[in-house]
C-alpha cells in the first residue's frame, strides 16, 4: 500500500524528470524516448505484472535503478574485467545516492530511503528480498526488451557465448521469477526462443 500517494507520485515524477535528460534515445512503438526514462517505466510495468503488491520501497527502487546512468560511462574505467566490476560498483553507488537525494527532497523518511538505497545498490541479494525482487524485474526486462538488441549488437558472438549470458541471467532470478517466465508471462523474442529455452534447460 502506498502510504502517501501524492509523495509517491512526486518521487516518480522526479525520477522521470532526471531520466528525461538522457541524451541517448531509443525507439519504442514508433516513437523516440530518452533511453533511461523508457527503461524506468518498463521496470515499473514489469514489477506491476510480476508482483503487483510489491512494497512501496521496491516500487520506488525499480523506477530509480538506472537513474541518470549516462553520467557514469563505462569508458571512464579500465576496459578489462576489473574495470567492469569497478564501473558496476560505482553505478550502484551513484544510483542509490541519486535516488536517496530525490526521496529526501520529497519528504520520505530515513527508513524508507535506506530500503530503497539497499535495493538499488544490490546489497545482500540472497538475504534482502527487496533487492532480489528488483534483480528479478531487471532480469525479466532484459529478456523481454533488450536481449534481442544485445544479440544484434554482437554478431561476432557464437551460440555458446549467448547460452552463457542467458544462463547467467536465469541463475540470478528467484524461483518465483523463473516460474513467471516458464508460465509464458513475458514476451520473449520469438527468433531467440530456441536459444533461450536451450540455455534455461541446461
Amino acid at each position: 500500500m502506498i502510504q502517501n500517494p501524492r509523495r509517491f507520485q512526486a518521487a516518480l515524477d522526479r525520477f522521470d524528470a532526471a531520466n528525461a535528460e538522457d541524451p541517448n534515445r531509443e525507439l519504442d512503438q514508433g516513437a523516440e524516448h530518452p533511453k533511461e526514462l523508457l527503461y524506468g517505466r518498463r521496470m515499473s510495468a514489469m514489477l506491476a505484472r510480476l508482483a503487483p503488491q510489491a512494497p512501496e520501497s521496491v516500487q520506488l527502487a525499480v523506477r530509480a535503478q538506472h537513474i541518470q546512468r549516462w553520467k557514469t560511462p563505462r569508458a571512464d574505467y579500465p576496459m578489462d574485467r576489473q574495470g567492469y566490476l569497478q564501473w558496476r560498483t560505482g553505478l550502484y553507488r551513484f544510483h542509490a545516492e541519486a535516488a536517496a537525494g530525490i526521496l529526501e527532497a520529497v519528504g520520505y523518511d530515513g527508513a524508507t530511503i535506506a530500503r530503497v538505497r539497499a535495493a538499488v545498490s544490490k546489497q545482500d541479494l540472497k538475504g534482502n528480498p527487496e533487492a532480489q525482487l528488483l534483480e528479478d524485474v531487471s532480469g525479466l526486462v532484459f529478456l523481454e526488451h533488450y536481449l534481442a538488441g544485445f544479440v544484434d549488437a554482437h554478431p561476432e558472438w557464437d551460440e555458446t557465448k549467448w547460452i552463457e549470458i542467458i544462463r547467467k541471467t536465469w541463475k540470478k532470478l528467484s524461483p518465483e521469477a523463473r516460474t513467471f517466465v516458464l508460465a509464458g508471462k513475458i514476451r520473449l523474442p520469438e527468433e531467440l526462443n530456441p536459444l533461450i529455452w536451450k540455455a534455461m534447460g541446461e
